[in-house]
């Protein structure tokens, strides 16, 4: 536009009508036309200034436009670094154990080693209801001495018949000590209380664990453990997934069940952080109807959809699965111990396990393998 007004303005002078205009003899000017020439060149000046205070607005607003997508980019980065310092502060908040939390678990063992014989297993056989099918069992795998007292002593208080419930506590064998001595100084009204290790059952060893082996790979450690700079600038909204609390057994023992509780026939796992505010022997009278596993379903928009959880750019697992689909809560599940046995559960998650096992040995391999191609055309042309 502003291209073609400049011509107009040239051309304008060399209209027919305006020729006159352009003989240096000033007497044989036409007043007229000189005010006709003035009129029209005012006329092209207001349209010249349209077009400029039009422009002048677009660019504005094009200013405007650019300054918005600059606050937005920086309150995004400002939202992705609380989101980060969110996630951490959650972890730190979550699995930190305080100081005096830390005193009570040594004064436990103060407190067994002043006393023995109190609080000894040795000799004494495993009461009959630890095993009884009749009763109400639970499962709780934890190394936190005070928050697996709290799940119980909650899941007692509330209970009809609490002499009918049966807790079978697991813990690693640094806190077995402190475990037995937290669950012998109190009664917790009438309730049986089991707590053995993990090194109890003599079947869980890494010739037949492959999470034990996996446990073992120096990649696994050096993901939850090696700190590097580029680590903290990675996105967390993961960032739980990568607690070291998963290198423990005690977080995958919930896959061996029905080896560990050969007798029983149903079973509820409760994890450390739940607190129990109604009587549950309800949840034994549910028909699983042949099903493994009665869980609760846990949507709230996207947060435990699938999408979270899987790879959905895979095709295998986009044909397969609805990322919308909700997961459901892991810290109490209802399990249907002869289902699994059926249905061989474990086995399937031993064959999953392993194939996730040679995958990774096969992307080490395939990794190491790339990184000497340099060197071996190196010497070879040397």
């Amino acid at each position: 536009i502003f291209a073609e007004l400049s011509r107009n303005f040239s051309d304008l002078i060399t209209k027919p009508q305006f020729k006159a205009l352009l003989s240096n003899n000033d007497a044989v000017l036409d007043e007229s036309v000189v005010r006709h020439l003035e009129k029209e060149v005012k006329e092209r000046i207001k349209t010249t200034r349209q077009v400029i205070g039009e422009a002048k607005e677009s660019f504005v607003i094009q200013l405007k436009i650019q300054k918005l997508k600059d606050t937005i980019f920086s309150v995004n980065e400002q939202l992705t670094k609380a989101k980060k310092q969110g996630a951490f502060s959650s972890l730190i908040a979550a699995k930190s154990i305080p100081k005096s939390l830390h005193c009570l678990t040594m004064s436990l063992m103060e407190e067994r080693i002043a006393h023995p014989e109190k609080y000894t297993d040795e000799g004494k056989s495993s009461p009959p209801e630890v095993e009884d099918p009749t009763l109400y069992h639970y499962a709780i795998f934890s190394d936190n001495v005070v928050a697996a007292s709290v799940v119980v002593n909650s899941a007692t208080k509330n209970a009809n018949e609490p002499w009918k419930h049966v807790f079978h506590v697991v813990t690693d064998k640094m806190n077995l000590g402190a475990m037995k001595v937290m669950f012998k100084l109190k009664d917790y009204n009438g309730a049986h209380i089991e707590v053995k290790a993990v090194e109890d059952y003599k079947f869980l060893n890494s010739s037949y664990v492959p999470i034990l082996r996996q446990l073992e790979s120096a990649n696994l450690q050096r993901f939850y453990f090696e700190n590097k700079l580029e680590n903290a600038t990675k996105d967390t909204t993961n960032m739980k997934f990568r607690n070291p609390k998963y290198l423990s057994i005690l977080n995958h023992l919930r896959f061996y069940l029905p080896e560990m509780y050969p007798t029983l026939h149903r079973i509820l796992f409760l994890d450390d952080d739940i607190v129990v505010q109604k009587d549950l022997t309800g949840l034994w009278k549910i028909d699983m109807d042949g099903k493994v596993n009665g869980a609760v379903e846990t949507c709230f928009g996207s947060f435990h959809g699938y999408a979270q959880y899987m790879n959905f750019t895979h095709p295998l697992i986009k044909a397969k699965f609805d990322p919308k689909a909700c997961a459901w809560a892991y810290g109490m599940n209802f399990f249907d111990l002869d289902a699994w046995r059926r249905e061989k559960c474990t086995e399937e998650y031993h064959y999953w396990q392993n194939l996730l096992r040679l995958q990774t040995y096969l992307l080490t391999y395939l990794e190491l393998f790339y990184n000497l191609i340099p060197h071996v055309i190196h010497l070879l042309t040397a």
